[in-house]
Formats: structure tokens, C-alpha cells, sequence
């Protein structure tokens, strides 16, 4: 019995010996935490040591919109940044969101969902980037409703293979549709495939009608959105979304690493801290940072932070390009021969300087003498069109699978419970949203310092000059009656002599 009970322990502390074994393998081999470990301390240590060099608060060359989906950056891209630069001066193909090659010699401004390592093809430091953050909660709800609202356009089709070959078509054309589009050539065929698939279980079953009071769970008509949240797609495109895009880390990456590191910080929650902290830092190097849900305030400061610059910029190139318009014809052909090859060689390794550009170039905005004041008139005009052809856009496609009628009011049926779990799984994305407020609202202190002191000096220019102009009267005048009397004096003096004679 000893014996055998000897052997057991034997065993017993082999099985566990192996069990180790295996574990510690696993843990350190491709795909386990000490693996994953050091992939993404690599590439967060990487990305830290990119120092930004010049001042930040300036807008460079270039201006890189990196736009996070719904978050209301569509509306800026119209109706500011369409104001500010002419059509030519954008990048490529900017607001198609395709794999595109932004070098191009006039190119200065870049709008785009693609992610931040579209910073690899640009020049650090003549490049200014911006963004625009929302809650992520009611991030992932706009997400979940635009995917549906999209795909729900095509239930006009009497089945999927209709509605897929007519997308073929379009494409066919070069014609650039959302689903073409990161991150809804992904998000949108998804919820198309399921949209046709509960039609078809209806038709099959004979419900026409279905009457539900929370929109976000008609299982009949739609994917409901505790489905939509927890399936794998979401996961890796919409929680956390942000914070990836920010960190350069999408599935639509240019980064080699980009799909281990995610993949890692998707299995092991805790690497996401070092994702943050790079997530945080490309924030603090950014030029403006808006909130959709401060729009008003956050609008306002991109007029005054980037507008006004961008104004600056254009309307100080007018003078530049009479100036060398003028000189030009002076100089004789050897000096364009030499500006051919110095814009030749500018092109390939840097964007058009602000002095290069023409005045046909300048945007509209830049054209009729604007301030960051105008631009907001005009921006408030511009996003009341842009916002009632969206929602009647909306109404449309909703009314195919009514009663999924996304509302503000529907939202207040979702459960506790629910938007709980949506918290928790974008917890990177409600850290990097509490900082990006914080940063917010340092601008909003600087803008209004700024304004504070810029209406003092003007102020006190505006005193200065009074005082000047009333000086400078009392002085006219008196030389002007010191003038007279002279003037009298030598008249009088002639004539009394005249009587002596």
C-alpha cells in the first residue's frame, strides 16, 4: 500500500510539474502574456519616443483632421474646413477614407478616417493635427443606428444577392459609397446580411407587423443592440475605437504591429494601460481637441484656433504672390528654371508653404475678408442645411424597419445593465474621453485669455490712437494759427513801411 501510495504522489507531482510546464509555455510563447507583454511595451515605448518639435499651437503646413467615426467630424469637414481650403489644396481623395498616398505638392489638408499612423506617410513636424472625442457610450449607440440606418437603404431590393450585385455596380463606376469606407465596409455589410436574413424569417413565418416598445430590441426587424455589442466585429472595430484610432492601432492600419498589439490588448485587458498612455500623449500633441457634446463651445474654438490661422495663413500668401508676381518678369527665366527644381524637390519631401499658395486657391472663407466671428455665422447656416437633409435621410431608411425608430427618447429604454456593460467594455475609450474634457477645457481658458488680451490691446491701441489723433489736431491747429499770425504780422509790417515811404 505505501508503494502504491508513493507511486500516486509520483504521479500526482508529475501531472503538476507538467501542468507548469505547459502553462509557463503557453504564457511565454506567441500569443501568451509574457509574449503580448513585450510586443506592446515595444511598440508603446516606440511610439512615446516620438517627440513632437515644433509648437503645437501652431498650425503647420498640413493639417491632418483625424476624424473618429460619429462624433460629428462630417459636419466640421463641410462646413468649416470646405470654407477654409479650396478643393485643391485637399490631400487625394482626403474625405473617401481609401488607402491613399497624401504626398502631393499642394496638398494641406488631409480629412480622413484613417487612423493616427497616416502619420507615418507625413512629415511630423510640418503637420498639425486635430480631432473631435464623444462619449463613447452614446458613440457606440450613434455607431449601432448608422449601421442599420445604412444598411436598411438597401432592403429596397427584394433579397441580398440583388442589393450586393448592385453595390458591385456602383463600384464598377469608381463610385465611392459608405461601403468603401472604414470602418463601414465592414460595419454595414454585416448588419445588410442581417437585416435580409430577419426579412426573410419573417416572410417565412408570416409576421408583417411587429410591435415592440424598446427599439433597441426588436429581435424580429433588427439586430438588437446587446447582440450588436458583444459580437466579435464590434468588439474589435467599435469599443475602444477611439482610443485605437488615436493610438494608430485599427484594423485599417499602417503599422506592421498594429494587429498584434491590438489582438494582445484585446486578451489581456491589462495592456490597454500602455495603449492610454500613448492614446494620451498624441492628444496633448494636438492642435485642437473638440467634444460632440460641448459642440457650441467646441465649434466656436475651432474658429479660433484653427480658423483664424488658417485665415492668417491665406490672406497673408495674397501679398507674397504679388510680390513675386511683380518681381518675376523682372528677373528673367533662369530664376523660374531654379524655382521649378526647388518646388520639385519641396514636393517630395514636404507640403506647400502657406506663401506658396495662389489666391484662385484660397478657400471662400479666406476670400471675403473673413474673421473667426464670420466663419461661425457661417458655419451655424451651413450645419442646420447639412443636419435636415441627414435626418430626412434618416427618416427614410428608418421607416423600412419601423419600429426600430432610433430616438433620444428609445435610448431611455435601454437598461441599466446594458449600458453598464457597453461601459466596461470601452473602458480605454471613457479614460481617454475624462482627459480629453481636461484638455478641453485648457483650451477653452487659453482661447478666452487670448481673446481677453487681444481685446486689450486693441482697446488700448484704439485709446492711443484717440489721444494721438486729438494731440496731434491741438498741434495742427496751433501751428496753423501760428502760420496766420506770421503771415498777418509780415502783411502789417509791409504796409506800415509802405506808409513810411
Amino acid at each position: 500500500m505505501r508503494q502504491k501510495g508513493h507511486i500516486f504522489d509520483v504521479f500526482v507531482i508529475l501531472v503538476f510539474l507538467l501542468s507548469v510546464s505547459t502553462i509557463t509555455k503557453a504564457t511565454e510563447g506567441k500569443d501568451g502574456f509574457k509574449w503580448c507583454e513585450r510586443i506592446v511595451k515595444q511598440w508603446a515605448s516606440s511610439s512615446l519616443d516620438l517627440e513632437v518639435k515644433n509648437d503645437k499651437h501652431v498650425l503647420q503646413n498640413l493639417l491632418f483632421f483625424l476624424h473618429v467615426p460619429r462624433t460629428g467630424g462630417r459636419t466640421y469637414f463641410h462646413c468649416f474646413l470646405k470654407k477654409l481650403y479650396a478643393s485643391s489644396l485637399e490631400c487625394p481623395r482626403s474625405y473617401d477614407k481609401l488607402r491613399i498616398d497624401p504626398r502631393k505638392p499642394k496638398c494641406r489638408l488631409l480629412v480622413t478616417h484613417d487612423d493616427y499612423s497616416m502619420m507615418n506617410k507625413l512629415h511630423k513636424d510640418e503637420t498639425s493635427v486635430v480631432t473631435i472625442l464623444r462619449n463613447p457610450i452614446d458613440r457606440v449607440f450613434s455607431a449601432y443606428e448608422f449601421s442599420v440606418e445604412v444598411a436598411a437603404r438597401f432592403l429596397v431590393h427584394p433579397n441580398l444577392t440583388s442589393a450586393t450585385k448592385m453595390s458591385g455596380r456602383l463600384r464598377s463606376k469608381n463610385t465611392i459609397s459608405t461601403l468603401d469606407i472604414w470602418p463601414w465596409k465592414y460595419l454595414v455589410p454585416w448588419m445588410r446580411e442581417d437585416l435580409f436574413a430577419r426579412r426573410e424569417a419573417r416572410e417565412k413565418n408570416g409576421h408583417s407587423v411587429v410591435i415592440s416598445t424598446n427599439p433597441y430590441d426588436t429581435k424580429e426587424m433588427v439586430m438588437p443592440l446587446h447582440e450588436y455589442i458583444n459580437n466579435p466585429i464590434a468588439r474589435d472595430i467599435i469599443h475602444n475605437g477611439a482610443t485605437f484610432q488615436v493610438a494608430g492601432l485599427t484594423n485599417n492600419s499602417y503599422l506592421t504591429e498594429a494587429h498584434d498589439v491590438r489582438h494582445c490588448v484585446l486578451k489581456y485587458q491589462s495592456l490597454g494601460d500602455y495603449v492610454l498612455k500613448v492614446a494620451k500623449k498624441r492628444l496633448d500633441n494636438m492642435l485642437y481637441v473638440g467634444l460632440t457634446e460641448n459642440h457650441k463651445e467646441s465649434a466656436t474654438m475651432f474658429a479660433n484656433v484653427v480658423g483664424t490661422q488658417a485665415i492668417s495663413q491665406f490672406t497673408g500668401s495674397t501679398s507674397h504672390e504679388d510680390h513675386t508676381a511683380k518681381n518675376s518678369s523682372e528677373q528673367g527665366s533662369s530664376l523660374l528654371e531654379s524655382d521649378f527644381d526647388t518646388t520639385y524637390h519641396h514636393s517630395n519631401s514636404s507640403y506647400q508653404n502657406p506663401n506658396q499658395i495662389s489666391s484662385a486657391e484660397q478657400g471662400e472663407a479666406t476670400k471675403k475678408n473673413m474673421t473667426a466671428g464670420k466663419l461661425m455665422d457661417v458655419y451655424e447656416s451651413c450645419i442646420s442645411i447639412l443636419r435636415k437633409t441627414q435626418s430626412e435621410r434618416r427618416v427614410n431608411s428608418l421607416k423600412k424597419i419601423d419600429p426600430a425608430n432610433f430616438t433620444k427618447e428609445g435610448r431611455r429604454q435601454v437598461s441599466e445593465a446594458l449600458l453598464q456593460e457597453i461601459t466596461s467594455l470601452n473602458h480605454l475609450d471613457v479614460e481617454l474621453y475624462k482627459y480629453a474634457q481636461t484638455i478641453f477645457a485648457n483650451q477653452h481658458k487659453r482661447m478666452l485669455l487670448y481673446k481677453a488680451v487681444k481685446n486689450q490691446l486693441d482697446s488700448d491701441f484704439d485709446d492711443s490712437y484717440r489721444a494721438f489723433s486729438w494731440e496731434a489736431i491741438c498741434i495742427a491747429v496751433s501751428v496753423v494759427f501760428v502760420a496766420l499770425f506770421a503771415v498777418l504780422f509780415v502783411t502789417a509790417k509791409r504796409r506800415t513801411s509802405k506808409l513810411k515811404l
